[in-house]
């Protein structure tokens, strides 16, 4: 008796789902035994091995709590030559403010590794080297087939039995410079809790659950307000004051629109900007760029309201032509910026599914009214080349 293709495929995919229980257990099974039958190239042993839960790290340790001699191996797997990595201990806090850090790459040249320490003080750190708050007798470092270690050697207070710990990889650029690692993803989930005693490790949850909620704050706010009120109130402009019975109904929409959309990002999406880069540093990124040239460009546009003159002016054109422009540049640019902190953010293909479907549907009004209002838009103008062009023809005639 032969089965079906479709009865094949749907038993297929049964027995799949019957074993992927055990195949993900296999999976982390495997994980765990690279880390506790990791066996160290110079032959260091160590009491304890934790896998991190992201970035493909692993800490192994040894502690003597009486003394407070903490001996480490910060390994991290799958990482490139060109990358350098870091792993700290931060004594005051659970965030990368403060911590005492041990930082490791390889030098692009000689193929030599330089590990060294770095306090770092605030959320925008350079990383250059310097003195621990703590003391550290031994550091060094190695790379081997994609995976880049740190050893070390510090002495803690003692009696310290927890620890905040973080760990970070981020690119390095020319002259071996460290580059900013990303600011997305398990890059900003790279904290937790470590118990120097039992070796487990508490992910710092709260903390990321509230910058990404505050992150999603400001795409929230900036996509309503730079992203559909500000495409709103230009629309209500450019096609509401062509009929007389709206005027100055359009006007007041207009300018409503225009200022909520302005004010709510600045209270809300650049509140909120300044509130993350203080938390996890500012990054002179596409993204930011544009988000200070749109505010830049907005308070232009209400400056530009004062200095606006009366419609019979003979500047009047000339400010139109300014004022029209710069909203438009305002609107791409305000739709384009949107994407890209979507593309950041990655909240899900809701979010992306919403926002293009609303910009769609104002798009396609916009479209819509064009066509309608083409004949009373460019009609005279079409209408002028056409005289002018019988006048050339009938010049020509005379001649």
């Amino acid at each position: 008796m032969s089965l079906s293709p479709r009865t094949t495929v749907f038993v297929v995919l049964c027995f799949l789902f019957v074993l992927a229980p055990y195949l993900t257990r296999a999976t982390t099974d495997e994980l765990q035994a690279r880390c506790d039958s990791h066996s160290f190239n110079n032959g260091k042993h160590f009491r304890s091995c934790v896998d991190l839960p992201v970035l493909d790290s692993f800490l192994h340790f040894s502690y003597v709590r009486e003394t407070g001699v903490l001996e480490v191996a910060y390994r991290h797997i799958n990482v490139e030559s060109s990358s350098w990595i870091a792993w700290g201990i931060n004594p005051t806090s659970k965030g990368m403010s403060g911590s005492q850090t041990l930082l490791a790459y390889r030098n692009s040249t000689s193929g030599v590794m330089r590990v060294y320490t770095s306090s770092i003080k605030g959320y925008s750190p350079t990383l250059q080297e310097g003195p621990l708050s703590f003391r550290v007798l031994q550091l060094s470092g190695e790379y081997r087939n994609g995976e880049m270690t740190i050893f070390a050697t510090i002495v803690l207070p003692s009696n310290i039995t927890v620890v905040n710990h973080l760990w970070q990889d981020g690119p390095l650029k020319e002259g071996d410079r460290l580059g900013m690692h990303a600011m997305s993803g398990d890059h900003l989930k790279s904290t937790a809790t470590l118990d120097l005693l039992s070796g487990q490790v508490m992910a710092s949850k709260a903390a990321n659950d509230n910058m990404l909620l505050v992150k999603k704050i400001h795409g929230l706010v900036n996509a309503v307000c730079w992203g559909i009120f500000m495409p709103i109130g230009v629309i209500a402009a450019r096609y509401m004051r062509t009929y007389k019975g709206l005027d100055p109904m359009w006007f007041y929409i207009h300018i409503i629109f225009q200022t909520t959309g302005y004010f709510g990002g600045l209270l809300g999406g650049l509140g909120t900007a300044i509130y993350i880069a203080k938390h996890t540093g500012m990054r002179s990124t596409t993204h930011t760029v544009i988000g200070i040239v749109l505010f830049a460009l907005g308070f232009l546009q209400i400056l530009a309201l004062k200095a606006r003159p009366d419609k019979e002016h003979k500047y009047r054109k000339y400010w139109n032509w300014y004022h029209h422009t710069t909203g438009y540049v305002v609107i791409i640019l305000s739709v384009y910026n949107i994407y890209k902190g979507l593309a950041i953010l990655q909240p899900g293909s809701s979010w992306k599914i919403a926002y293009t479907t609303i910009i769609g549907v104002i798009g396609m009004f916009a479209i819509v009214m064009e066509i309608i209002q083409f004949k009373n838009r460019w009609g005279s103008l079409c209408c002028k080349e056409s005289e002018d062009l019988k006048a050339d023809q009938t010049v020509s005639t005379n001649v």
